[in-house]
């Protein structure tokens, strides 16, 4: 089964080897059949910490790594 890759951009880095992304997409409503901006952020892996807050970056599922990180930084 392949893995799932997301695109989206750092939001936060203060922790070590760890980067927070917020991944948006868009949905259209059921009922209304407008397109709603959701978003969810994700803590994903980055072993030499050099990713910054605002970058751009692609994230790809992996086996856990600790409670909160399921993803690696590509």
């Amino acid at each position: 089964m392949p893995k799932r890759i997301l695109q989206g951009t750092v939001v936060s880095d203060k922790n070590d080897q760890t980067v927070v992304v917020k991944v948006e997409r868009q949905v259209m409503h059921r009922l209304y059949k407008k397109y709603i901006g959701k978003s969810k952020k994700y803590h994903a892996h980055d072993a030499e910490n050099k990713f910054k807050i605002g970058d751009t970056v692609r994230i790809q599922e992996c086996a856990p790594r600790s409670k909160l990180k399921r993803w690696e930084v590509l």
